[in-house]
């Protein structure tokens, strides 16, 4: 079966990994483009594109600025494609693409559809406060994840787990549950369910503002922005830095039930850093001044004699 890869981060990465070395290599690999990282500006390959070259030498990968073009869809056709396999490519493909292959398209989305529909679905399961998450496997159609199921797994969120502790786990359930589903199309025992679109709930990119905390909301809702945005991009708040007002990364906190004021500093000390919300109070356990790497409480109290926010 001729199968073509799409994906670009880590967590395509790993599966693509895991499929080559379990199920087989796919006859084709797409990619984005390799993106200047640091102050050198140096060009870096996208994960997908580290591990095709590591563990798939001499299959073809291709990497262009846009995949809907009438160019990219010669290419593809050429390839004599079975399936399309799409696992966060960061793209959304067009219809003429989605109907290339014989068999058609499949997606690996990182929620339990038809909730969290969109592009942040880990994040924003732990920022909603959800029990469980999970991976859902389904049919691309041309509206954005509303295509037919065809299997699903979950996966529990405990109330200290982060996204990208998350993300791991949905990453390892994906692989073994991607395998199962390219055998099912082998020998052509694939069987779909349609989504409940009644049901559906979107999220979009997560920006900057997204991660500004609200102290008037609960601790517990802080919390979870704060688990739902580690390792990346990270919650933040503004912080009096002498006469400047500078952002204050949050990574870890905990929540401690009792009365309190948003914003209000219950305690400052190196054995705690306790701040109100609008409903209880939270423990700050580690903290990132702006322009400097992240730390524990104790060392930022050493550093930094009072607090107080803008």
């Amino acid at each position: 079966m001729n199968i073509v890869y799409f994906g670009t981060p880590w967590f395509a990465a790993h599966i693509l990994e895991y499929i080559a070395k379990t199920w087989g290599a796919p006859c084709a690999i797409v990619t984005k483009e390799d993106k200047p990282i640091g102050r050198s500006s140096k060009l870096i390959p996208p994960p997908v594109k580290q591990v095709a070259d590591n563990v798939l030498p001499g299959v073809p990968v291709f990497q262009p600025s846009k995949v809907s073009t009438q160019e990219m869809e010669e290419v593809l056709k050429k390839l004599n494609p079975d399936l399309f396999v799409v696992v966060a490519y960061g793209e959304i493909v067009s219809k003429n693409i989605l109907n290339l292959p014989r068999l058609g398209c499949i997606n690996v989305h990182a929620s339990l559809l038809p909730k969290l529909r969109g592009a942040s679905p880990i994040q924003q399961a732990i920022i909603e406060g959800h029990a469980v998450s999970g991976v859902t496997i389904m049919e691309m159609v041309e509206k954005m994840d509303a295509g037919d199921i065809i299997s699903t797994a979950e996966v529990p969120i405990s109330d200290e787990m982060t996204a990208g502790e998350l993300e791991a786990k949905l990453c390892e359930i994906s692989c073994p549950l991607l395998c199962d589903v390219l055998e099912k199309f082998e020998r052509g025992e694939v069987k779909k369910k349609a989504q409940d679109h009644t049901q559906a709930t979107y999220v979009k990119k997560i920006l900057s503002q997204h991660c500004k905390i609200d102290w008037t909301r609960s601790a517990q809702e802080i919390h979870n922005l704060v688990r739902g945005l580690q390792p990346r991009p990270g919650a933040w708040t503004e912080v009096g830095v002498g006469t400047q007002v500078k952002r204050l990364k949050i990574h870890k906190t905990v929540v401690v039930d009792m009365p309190a004021q948003p914003k209000e500093i219950i305690e400052y000390s190196k054995d705690r850093i306790l701040v109100g919300t609008g409903d209880g109070a939270l423990q700050l356990l580690s903290l990132q001044p702006e322009g400097k790497k992240a730390m524990s409480a104790r060392d930022f109290v050493l550093g930094s004699p009072s607090l107080f926010f803008a």
